[in-house]
C-alpha cells in the first residue's frame, strides 16, 4: 500500500528530518521534506502528496498552523496528518486534533511507531 504513498515531512530540525525521510522511504514512502510550515505549505499547494507528518513547532508557519490550511482546502482536506513533537502536555496534544490532527507522536519515539501509527492512517484514510 505505502509504495506509491508521498508523505509530506515538514520540520525544521535538519537532522529530524533526515532521519523521518530514512525511516518512511525504509518502509517504502516516497518522502518530500521541507523546513518549515509554509515551505510545506508551498509544496503542497504546487505538487501535493498523500500524507503528511508534521512538526509542531517550526518557523514563518508552524504545524498547527499548516494542519488548519490543509484542513481548509478542498483538495487535502481528507488528507491524513501525523504531528511530531516534543510537545507532551494533554493540552498541546488537544490542540493539534481540534486542528484537525488524525494523529499525534511525541517525541522521542521508536522509529518502528512511526511507520506502525502511518500505516494505520493509510489504511483507515486513504481507501
Amino acid at each position: 500500500m505505502s509504495e506509491s504513498r508521498i508523505v509530506l515531512v515538514a520540520d525544521d530540525d535538519p537532522n529530524f528530518r533526515e532521519i523521518v525521510t530514512e525511516v518512511l522511504t525504509g518502509a517504502g514512502y516516497k518522502v518530500d521534506p521541507v523546513s518549515d510550515g509554509q515551505e510545506g505549505w508551498e509544496h503542497l499547494d504546487a505538487r501535493g502528496a498523500d500524507m503528511a507528518v508534521l512538526d509542531l513547532n517550526m518557523p514563518r508557519m508552524d504545524g498547527l498552523q499548516l494542519t488548519k490550511k490543509i484542513r481548509q482546502d478542498a483538495r487535502f482536506k481528507d488528507m491524513p496528518i501525523l504531528l511530531l513533537t516534543i510537545r507532551a502536555l494533554v493540552e498541546e496534544q488537544v490542540a493539534g486534533y481540534d486542528r484537525g490532527a488524525d494523529d499525534y507522536l511525541t517525541k522521542p519515539f521508536e522509529n518502528k511507531m512511526l511507520v506502525a501509527r502511518l500505516k494505520v492512517l493509510e489504511r483507515r484514510i486513504l481507501k
